[in-house]
């Protein structure tokens, strides 16, 4: 299985100011989106500046999220963090439930035809309004296959690192 425990995933991006006691607007790729604040420490970077971050806190608004950084007291102070990234450790995810997947480790992994043959490595994943897709990549092509347990997906080995796939590698 690829080594979760000191792995770093984009969790999200501050966009934006909100008011003047030094609160930011962020963007949150958890789901729930507010689930972002149970996973601490952050690391913020923007550029070659990164700070970790303890106690961050913050409330839906909207439809989106306003969030209070420790230490960031005035408009001014949290201007310069508009545009970092918040970075979390991938051990602070709880474990995953039976047939379920993060993203982030489906990630990179060889996806194979029931027959054996390499369509290439999992880009990243996409949701769609029916089921989400993998980006397969290899050398010359990429392909978009649903991420759909029993009729696409046959099989994920994250300590092999390989789905296996029903899929028609001409297609």
């Amino acid at each position: 299985m690829k080594e979760t425990v000191d792995r770093l995933l984009l969790v999200g991006r501050i966009v934006g100011l909100h008011g003047v006691t030094g609160e930011v607007k962020l963007e949150s790729f958890t789901e729930p989106r507010l689930q972002i604040f149970r996973y601490q420490p952050w690391l913020l970077k923007q550029g070659a500046v990164e700070r970790e971050i303890r106690g961050g806190r913050g409330r839906a608004q909207g439809k989106g999220i306003v969030a209070k950084l420790p230490d960031v007291d005035d408009r001014d102070a949290a201007a310069g963090w508009v545009g970092a990234e918040v970075w979390i450790s991938r051990s602070l995810l709880p474990k995953a439930k039976a047939g379920e997947y993060y993203w982030a480790d489906l990630e990179g992994l060889e996806v194979v035809t029931t027959e054996g043959v390499s369509l290439g490595r999992i880009s990243h994943l996409l949701a769609t309004g029916a089921n989400d897709v993998m980006v397969v990549r290899d050398a010359g092509r990429e392909r978009l296959l649903p991420f759909v347990t029993g009729d696409c997906v046959k099989a994920v080995d994250l300590d092999s690192g390989r789905v296996t796939v029903d899929w028609d590698p001409e297609f």
